[in-house]
């Protein structure tokens, strides 16, 4: 069990190519960090059982190796939580903090557990406190911005262990002793630079390599970037380096050692990967790939790659393990890319650098669906207009960039969604990652990320004053909410909706949201309420001359008035709807409709009645040639004539159900599986 977020700070040497992958230093940090797993916390002295998992935290300044520090520290530990460990990060690369609701969907997701779209912050920390009770798992909180954030996910599980990183103490967390972190020790830091540099250079001139470790306050993130710019240049000696970042202190306004450093390497980067960089800032939640890069700076994809393959050599962005070249922003050098992109490049420029990433992820959308329906010759002659460089090979090399892409997709629709002035890309991109997610996921399986795109539709819509549609998204989230057991507060949604569509002047989402309305008031048990809406939005279907949906809609009334008990309501709309059906010319809906008239029929004691429409009904479904449905019609007249003395006749119509059950060719289940009145005959429609 063990994800998710990356670590923003990591030095472990195998970030570089160049590099041994060991862990350097920090050997007292981890020797207390250890002691402190097995430390008497104020609990256990005074006698009370200790309440929530042990605490470790780990505070730094970002770049100073803190992240690398937590994973080393929990690699050496793992093996004593062997229920996994999971992991976290609580902070966006620009400092912004991740919602609580997020993290724990996203940690609950990596225990393999359901955590239902839309639920609450306080439901989803109660849900993962409830799975972690009784195990023994290590939890890697990364950049927490504050107490509550960490206090929210603590784990009421005295055998786990949370590793909480930080840039300062989290005051309020009771029995947190931070372990602070400095810089690295000379010895560490020189070794450091050797894995960048070899160890010729080094051998040869130890005083200016130790120099060196001295101008970059022997801050790890730093002294990447100095290995990095070493690497780089093979003629050049350590004290060359030295001397320019000493010649820098000069400045009164040089800033830290890592911006001095950065400030060095950036000024002698080639003009198209100076821009490149800076821009990488606009890079949605840290996370690029080619296509980002290239539309960002306006090149091509291969060009693009090239540049990101030099800047990881330089130490200013780091690879990612993935089955797509992708790289990440490191978060330490976030803001100092955001001042040299502000200070740089013109607001105009910055904002349209940051419509061509959207709409480059808009165009690979579009592609994404658009694989999925190549039986369609419309979406094949589509497919084959799109550029080569933003086409999908097969469904599932897109299947698969949608889910590696999932985290940089989702941010790139709360940064369109959040910038305020390109809602109409906003819009764009909201509905092909609905219509790709759908395509590729399933809206059950994507219901979570789904209810997530269909808020941020909502704000645009509101804030834009699209009426048409602020209805379509309340009632997907409204959907959303039904389907998670949120009955009341899908009827707010379904209300609102209403009220939209009404201002759209828009018949479809107006009558939708009346029938939602009603459906809510059935799921409440209030039947005549869901009568009069389903009454209602019957009205506007007829005069728009929608006889199936009508057909639909009498049905529905029908249900309403039967759970009511009102059979003799409920047999005037099942026939309503028969005869709509017949008129349309619906074989199977009618079929089905004289099943459920036949129902009814029984229950309001007229098992003549019910024999003879049942014979019908089994009639119309031959004539469908729906075999599950005629089964069902079958066993329903064995019942009904059983009960009126028959028993030798309802034994003949047993047999013959079971004959057809067993001549259905075995692909017609999976075709019905999903069709509840073919398998079960049940007063209420599929669609219900």
């Amino acid at each position: 069990m063990t994800d998710q977020a990356v670590d923003t700070d990591d030095v472990r040497l195998s970030a570089h190519p160049a590099a041994n992958g060991h862990f350097l230093g920090r050997t007292r940090e981890l020797k207390e960090l250890r002691a402190d797993i097995e430390r008497a916390g104020l609990d256990t002295l005074s006698g009370r059982k200790v309440p929530r998992a042990r605490v470790l935290l780990i505070a730094g300044r970002p770049g100073s190796g803190r992240t690398a520090l937590a994973e080393e520290l929990v690699r050496q530990v793992a093996e004593r939580y062997p229920d996994g460990v999971l992991r976290a990060r609580l902070s966006e690369p620009d400092g912004t903090p991740v919602p609580v609701e997020r993290t724990a969907r996203e940690l609950l997701a990596a225990l393999d557990l359901p955590a239902p779209a839309g639920a609450a912050e306080d439901e989803l920390t109660e849900a993962l406190r409830t799975a972690l009770a009784g195990r023994r798992a290590l939890l890697l909180l990364d950049d927490a911005a504050g107490t509550d954030q960490v206090d929210a996910l603590l784990p009421e599980a005295p055998d786990c262990l949370v590793v909480a990183v930080s840039g300062g103490p989290l005051t309020g967390i009771a029995d947190v002793r931070p372990c602070t972190l400095g810089g690295l020790d000379t010895k560490s830091a020189v070794e450091l630079l050797t894995g960048f540099t070899g160890s010729v250079r080094v051998t040869v001139d130890p005083r200016s390599a130790e120099t060196l470790v001295e101008a970059c306050g022997g801050h790890p993130a730093a002294l990447v970037l100095a290995g990095g710019w070493l690497a780089a240049r093979p003629q050049a000696a350590v004290s060359d380096l030295a001397k320019r970042l000493r010649a820098g202190t000069d400045d009164s306004n040089d800033g830290t050692p890592l911006a001095r450093v950065l400030r060095l390497v950036y000024a002698q980067l080639p003009g198209s990967a100076a821009r490149l960089l800076r821009l990488l800032s606009l890079a949605p939640a840290g996370l690029v790939d080619p296509h980002t890069a290239s539309s960002l700076a306006g090149c091509s994809v291969d060009a693009a790659r090239a540049i990101l393959d030099d800047l990881v050599a330089l130490g200013l962005l780091r690879a990612m393990d993935s089955p797509l070249p992708q790289y990440d922003v490191p978060g330490c050098l976030h803001p100092l890319l955001r001042a040299l992109a502000e200070s740089q490049e013109r607001p105009a420029e910055l904002q349209l650098a940051r419509a061509r990433m959207l709409e480059r992820t808009v165009r690979l959308l579009q592609s994404c669906r658009a694989i999925t329906e190549t039986d369609s010759p419309q979406a094949r002659e589509k497919l084959s207009a799109m550029p080569r460089e933003v086409r999908f090979p097969t469904p599932r090399a897109a299947a698969d960039w949608l889910r590696i892409r999932r985290p940089a997709l989702l941010a790139s629709a709360r940064l369109a969604v959040a910038d305020g002035e390109l809602d109409t890309l906003a819009r764009r991109l909201l509905s092909q990652l609905v219509r790709a997610i759908v395509a590729h996921v399933g809206t059950q399986a994507a219901a979570p990320d789904l209810y997530g795109v269909h808020g941020l539709v909502l704000d645009v819509a509101e804030r834009r004053g699209l009426p048409r549609e602020k209805a379509a998204a309340l009632l997907n989230l409204g959907d959303l909410d039904a389907q998670t057991g949120r009955t009341r507060d899908a009827l707010a949604r379904y209300r609102a909706a209403l009220d939209a569509g009404r201002e759209a002047h828009d018949p479809y989402a107006t009558g939708r949201a009346m029938e939602s309305v009603g459906g809510a008031y059935q799921e409440l048990g209030d039947y005549d309420r869901a009568a009069d809406w389903f009454g209602r939005a019957l009205a506007e279907r007829l005069a728009r001359g929608e006889r199936g949906q009508a057909a639909r809609l009498y049905g529905r009334i029908a249900t309403a008035h039967t759970y009511a008990g009102r059979y003799g309501e409920a047999l005037r709309n099942w026939r309503a709807a028969v005869a709509c059906h017949r008129k349309g010319g619906d074989v199977p809906a009618h079929a089905r409709a004289l099943s459920e008239l036949a129902r009814v029929q029984e229950y309001a004691g007229r098992p003549e009645e019910s024999l003879r429409t049942c014979r019908e009904a089994v009639e119309w479904a031959r004539r469908a040639e729906d075999a599950r449905l005629q089964a069902a019609l079958q066993l329903r007249l064995a019942d009904t004539l059983e009960r009126l003395g028959d028993p030798a006749s309802a034994h003949l119509h047993r047999a013959a159900a079971a004959r057809m059950l067993e001549e259905e060719p075995p692909e017609s289940d999976e075709r019905l599986e999903g069709d509840v009145s073919a398998c079960e005959i049940r007063s209420t429609s599929n669609e219900d």
